[in-house]
C-alpha cells in the first residue's frame, strides 16, 4: 500500500515536471517543481502535532488568522515558507506527518519545533525531530521514489527543486543558554559556533548527496530581542550578550555556504540574512506599519514573554501592528514581509542571489 502511494505521488510529480506549463491553483506556472523544507518552529506546520512533545501549536489562538485554523504553525497565520511557496507559484507545502499521495506533489515540510542542528538540542520539550532525523525522513521518502521510478528520473527532478533550511536558533535558546545543559561550560561562543558549522556543513552535504542542488539557507535573527529574552531583565531592552553570541554562527554559516558552493559541483545557494532583516525592521518599525516591537501578541508576564501563548488565551486584537506573536515567534505580518524580501530582495537581505533568481536557474 505504501509503495503504491509513493509511486502515485512521483508519477504525478514527474508528470508535473514534463507538463510544466500547467497552472497551480490557477495562479500561473510554478517556477520550481517542488520545495522541501527543513527546520524548527519558525517554519514547522504540524509535524509535532501527534508527537509526545511539549513543543506544539495545534490549539487556539495559534492559527487564528489562518484559513485552516490551528494547524501546528507557531504563528497567528502564515510562516515565512508559506509566503515563499505562494510566490514560487506552489500551493502551501504539507507537513511530513500529514502528507500522502497527491498532497506531496509539490513538496514536503519536515520541520519540527524544538529541533536543532545538534541531536540533543530541545530535549526539554521531550520529543522533537532533529535535523539529522528530518534528513533521514526525506531519505526514506527518496528511497521509495527511487525504487519505483529509477535513479536518473528522480535525480533530475530533485535537482530542480528548492531545499529550504532554517535551523539553529534552538541550539542556542534550548541548548547553549539552558541551565540544565553543560554546553556552555564545554564551549565558548566561537567554539560552539564552530561545532554547529561543522555539523551543519555535513548535514547540507548529505542533502546534496541525496540530490539537492538549489539551497535556501536562513540565518539567525536578533534573538536577544525576542519577548522571551526581553522578559528576563527589568529594563526590557535587547540582550547584547545573546545577540553577540549568535554573530559567529551567522558568520560561519556564510563561510560554510561559500565553501560548499566551491566544493559541491552544481550547487547554488541563497542566504537569507534574517539578522539584517530584523535589524532594519526594529529600527524602522513604524514605516513598515508596526507599533509594538517589544512584547508578544499572545503570552503572559513581562513583555508577554515569560510564559508563551496558552490554549484559548485571547491574543491582541491589532495583530498586524505587532512584530512578535508569542514569546519566540514573529507574527504573520512579519513572516509575510520577510518571505517577500527573501524572494525578491536585494543583497542587503539575501545573497548572492535571491530565491526568485535561484528558482530561475
Amino acid at each position: 500500500m505504501a509503495t503504491r502511494i509513493f509511486t502515485s505521488f512521483f508519477e504525478l510529480f514527474l508528470i508535473f515536471l514534463v507538463m510544466s506549463t500547467k497552472n497551480v491553483r490557477g495562479q500561473g506556472r510554478a517556477s520550481v517543481p517542488a520545495m522541501f523544507i527543513f527546520g524548527d518552529s519558525l517554519i514547522d506546520n504540524g509535524n509535532n502535532n501527534d508527537l509526545p512533545s511539549l513543543a506544539k501549536a495545534n490549539y487556539f489562538p495559534y492559527g487564528i488568522d489562518f484559513k485552516g485554523g490551528a494547524t501546528g504553525r507557531f504563528s497567528n497565520g502564515y510562516t515565512m515558507v508559506d509566503t515563499i511557496a505562494e510566490l514560487l507559484g506552489l500551493p502551501l507545502i504539507p507537513s511530513h506527518s500529514a502528507a500522502s499521495g497527491d498532497q506531496m506533489r509539490y513538496g514536503v515540510n519536515y520541520a519540527s519545533a524544538a529541533a536543532g542542528i545538534l541531536d540533543n538540542t530541545g530535549r526539554n520539550f521531550v520529543t522533537r525531530i532533529p535535523f539529522n532525523q528530518q534528513i533521514k525522513n526525506f531519505e526514506n521518502t527518496l528511497d521509495e521514489i527511487t525504487d519505483s521510478l529509477g535513479a536518473p528520473d528522480v535525480a533530475d527532478s530533485i535537482a530542480r527543486c528548492i531545499f529550504f533550511v532554517g535551523i539553529g536558533s534552538n541550539d542556542y535558546l534550548n541548548n547553549y543558554l539552558m541551565p540544565n545543559y553543560n554546553t556552555k561550560s564545554q564551549y565558548n561562543g566561537q567554539q560552539f559556533a564552530d561545532l554547529l558549522a561543522q555539523q551543519y556543513s555535513q548535514q547540507l552535504s548529505r542533502l546534496y548527496n541525496l540530490g539537492a542542488r538549489k539551497f535556501v539557507i536562513a540565518g539567525l535573527g536578533l534573538m536577544g530581542c525576542i519577548p522571551s529574552i526581553l522578559a528576563q531583565s527589568n529594563n526590557g531592552v535587547c540582550s547584547d550578550d545573546v545577540n553577540n553570541l549568535i554573530v559567529p554562527f551567522n558568520t560561519n554559516t556564510k563561510a560554510m555556504i561559500n565553501n560548499l558552493s566551491a566544493n559541491l559541483p552544481g550547487s547554488r545557494f541563497s542566504y537569507i540574512d534574517v539578522h539584517n532583516m530584523f535589524q532594519d525592521l526594529l529600527a524602522n518599525a513604524r514605516s513598515y506599519g508596526f507599533s509594538v516591537v517589544n512584547r508578544g501578541c499572545c503570552g503572559i508576564g513581562r513583555n508577554r514573554g515569560q510564559i508563551t501563548c496558552l490554549p484559548y488565551q485571547m491574543p491582541c486584537l491589532d495583530r498586524k501592528r505587532y512584530i512578535f506573536w508569542d514569546a519566540f515567534h514573529p507574527t504573520e505580518a512579519v513572516n509575510v514581509l520577510f518571505g517577500r524580501q527573501a524572494f525578491n530582495g536585494n543583497k542587503n537581505v539575501v545573497y548572492p542571489i535571491n530565491i526568485q533568481q535561484l528558482a530561475s536557474l
